[in-house]
């Protein structure tokens, strides 16, 4: 099932149409949106999502998200959920009709999880790295190229997703021009050596991670050490374990990189995802 609601709380059929044709999110990728995941009801990391999401408003100069009207939006998609357990809801927010009074579209979708998805929190996944073509020094000196913000222009990023899948591969890693390490195209990278996790600063141009923060704040109350600091791939291959973090893939872990196979890391995908879920017990 899917449930959507609009900002103003209105359920609408999600089968309908809704967007106007000139809606400059549809036909320029001018917006912004977030993906939360929701277990037996409770939406993870509602305030961080909700406080990255005005961010990115911020980034694209769209008006500020009323906060209190977007949480009530939530809560009509999953008073309305009748469907599994677990669900991503997504959050869109548009600069909305381009001749328009200048009301933003804005809505709240909820969504059933895809097999492939819970696969691959099970199985882990092959990965590849490709080239993002910019370097980190480039994010201060040119705001307008958005980087780190997470618009609804995601074409680049779907294109590296089906370029790893026709590369044998279900994930992507973007590699800066510096060699250094970024995210996934729609994940955060974590590296794991002795009890220690790392991942890259969201200075480079990448998305501060919800689901890699609520990680190390349960590794560091459990004793690990945590470090946001620069990546490099060596450090990928070397480390005892990588792993891809977002909300609805939790923690999953990269047993494939660029087609070799690295060190067999199934017992700390299971120590870190028993520390994530600890978070919300």
């Amino acid at each position: 099932m899917r449930v959507l609601a609009m900002l103003d709380g209105t359920l609408a059929d999600p089968e309908a149409r809704h967007l106007r044709v000139d809606d400059l999110g549809l036909i320029r990728g001018d917006g912004i949106f977030e993906t939360i995941l929701v277990v037996a009801g409770e939406p993870r990391e509602l305030g961080p999502h909700l406080d990255r999401l005005a961010r990115s408003a911020a980034m694209l100069q769209l008006p500020p998200p009323d906060r209190p009207q977007w949480e009530r939006c939530v809560r009509v998609v999953l008073d309305a959920w009748q469907g599994d357990s677990e669900m991503a809801l997504k959050l869109v927010y548009t600069r909305g009709p381009e001749f328009g009074d200048g009301t933003p579209t804005g809505f709240a979708l909820g969504m059933p999880i895809g097999a492939r998805t819970l696969r691959n929190r099970a199985t882990g996944v092959r990965a590849v790295t490709l080239d993002r073509g910019y370097e980190p020094e480039i994010v201060a000196r040119a705001p307008w190229l958005l980087l780190g913000a997470k618009s609804l222009s995601y074409a680049v990023n779907m294109a590296a997703i089906r370029y790893a899948e026709a590369h044998d591969a279900e994930e992507a890693i973007f590699i800066a021009a510096d060699g250094s390490v970024l995210e996934g195209p729609t994940s955060s990278v974590v590296v794991v050596r002795g009890r220690t996790l790392r991942t890259t600063p969201p200075s480079s141009g990448i998305l501060p991670g919800t689901t890699q923060g609520a990680l190390f704040r349960a590794a560091e109350q459990a004793g690990w050490v945590t470090k946001v600091e620069p990546l490099t791939f060596a450090e990928l291959t070397e480390a005892d374990g990588l792993f891809l973090a977002s909300s609805v893939r939790k923690i999953t872990r990269v047993h494939t990189l660029d087609g070799v196979a690295l060190p067999d890391a199934t017992w700390l995908h299971g120590e870190l995802g028993a520390l994530y879920e600890s978070e919300y017990r």
